[in-house]
């Protein structure tokens, strides 16, 4: 496998361990999501606006006030595309995502990942 292969690899199993690890979404990724990582990971999506976009459409649906109806699970990663143009269009502020993980946590959500998911790797 060559670095650049592994890397888009690695990139999808990342995002499809972050979605899959979030309440109301299948224990398994479908290969549309699959198809999805990649084409993400070869636009130069980071996985850092990745993690952002799922704690941000994550928090958006638990938050929700408990006399509107319940929401569907989700069923596909497609959900959060609408999320990434968000996060892409308008970055969060430094700082942000620690603050939707606190907010999660506050509402019985476990976090799968406790760093940020972007060390080294810049998505591209």
């Amino acid at each position: 496998m060559t670095q650049n292969n592994t890397e888009n690899q690695n990139y999808i199993s990342v995002v499809l361990e972050m979605y899959s690890a979030l309440p109301e979404t299948p224990a398994r990724a479908r290969p549309a999501d699959r198809k999805l990582a990649e084409d993400w990971h070869r636009s130069g999506i980071t996985l850092e606006v990745v993690e952002c976009a799922l704690a941000l459409g994550q928090l958006r649906r638990l938050a929700r006030p408990p006399e509107y109806p319940k929401l569907a699970p989700i069923r596909s990663l497609y959900y959060f595309v609408p999320v990434i143009e968000e996060v892409m269009e308008k970055p969060m502020p430094e700082g942000y995502l620690e603050y939707m993980k606190c907010k999660l946590q506050k509402l019985g959500v476990s976090n799968p990942r406790s760093k940020p998911a972007v060390s080294n790797h810049a998505g591209a």
